[in-house]
Protein backbone atom coordinates (compact mmCIF):
# COMPACT_ATOMS: atom_id res chain seq x y z
CA UNK A 1 0.00 0.00 0.00
CA UNK A 2 2.87 2.38 1.40
CA UNK A 3 4.64 2.17 -2.46
CA UNK A 4 1.25 2.22 -4.11
CA UNK A 5 0.75 6.07 -2.74
CA UNK A 6 4.40 7.11 -3.24
CA UNK A 7 3.76 5.69 -6.94
CA UNK A 8 0.88 7.91 -7.09
CA UNK A 9 2.58 10.59 -6.18
CA UNK A 10 5.63 10.30 -8.76
CA UNK A 11 3.51 9.98 -11.33
CA UNK A 12 1.05 12.99 -10.11
CA UNK A 13 4.50 15.30 -10.18
CA UNK A 14 6.09 14.25 -12.99
CA UNK A 15 2.13 14.96 -15.11
CA UNK A 16 2.17 18.67 -13.09
CA UNK A 17 5.51 19.36 -14.42
CA UNK A 18 5.47 18.18 -17.66
CA UNK A 19 1.63 20.67 -18.03
CA UNK A 20 3.56 23.14 -16.28
CA UNK A 21 6.41 23.05 -19.07
CA UNK A 22 4.01 23.02 -21.55
CA UNK A 23 2.13 26.32 -20.31
CA UNK A 24 5.43 28.09 -20.07
CA UNK A 25 6.10 27.01 -23.40
CA UNK A 26 2.83 28.28 -24.99
CA UNK A 27 3.24 31.70 -22.97
CA UNK A 28 6.87 32.64 -24.50
CA UNK A 29 5.49 31.64 -27.74
CA UNK A 30 2.25 33.74 -27.46
CA UNK A 31 4.80 36.63 -26.20
CA UNK A 32 6.57 36.02 -29.17
CA UNK A 33 3.80 36.26 -31.58
CA UNK A 34 2.34 39.50 -30.17
CA UNK A 35 5.88 40.73 -30.56
CA UNK A 36 6.15 40.02 -34.19
CA UNK A 37 2.32 41.04 -34.47
CA UNK A 38 3.38 44.51 -33.45
CA UNK A 39 6.19 44.86 -35.55
CA UNK A 40 4.21 43.75 -38.95
CA UNK A 41 1.71 46.41 -37.86
CA UNK A 42 4.09 49.28 -36.95
CA UNK A 43 6.35 48.33 -40.06
CA UNK A 44 3.24 48.84 -42.14
CA UNK A 45 1.87 51.62 -40.64
CA UNK A 46 4.79 53.56 -41.63
CA UNK A 47 5.41 51.97 -44.84
CA UNK A 48 2.01 52.13 -46.75
CA UNK A 49 -0.06 54.83 -46.99
CA UNK A 50 -3.40 54.99 -46.33
CA UNK A 51 -5.81 54.71 -49.37
CA UNK A 52 -3.02 52.07 -50.98
CA UNK A 53 -3.76 48.68 -51.05
CA UNK A 54 -1.40 45.60 -52.38
CA UNK A 55 -4.36 43.05 -52.46
CA UNK A 56 -6.77 43.30 -55.47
Amino acid sequence: MFWKIIGAIIVVWLVLTVVVSIIKGVIWLAVAGIVVFLGVSAYGAIKGGRGQSSLR
